[in-house]
């Protein structure tokens, strides 16, 4: 089933911190879409859950030095 998600990110400022998270969450299995803005500190993502979780995407994101505040 694919799922879209909304989530708050800190952290973010410029283009490369939205390449950074975008290229992580696109090496994730199951990831259709990224859309990182640093501007909103928001990153969409759109996947399918059986591929993927919801945790293993926050993750990726704390991996790529930044960190999820809610969805």
């Amino acid at each position: 089933m694919r799922e879209s998600v909304l989530l708050n990110v800190t952290g973010m400022k410029c283009g490369g911190c939205e390449a950074s998270v975008t290229n992580k969450l696109s090496d994730l299995e199951g990831v259709l879409y990224v859309k990182a803005s640093s501007q909103e500190q928001q990153v969409q993502v759109d996947f399918i859950a059986e591929k993927t979780t919801l945790a293993a995407i926050k993750d990726a994101i704390a991996s790529a030095g930044y960190t999820v505040v809610s969805l």
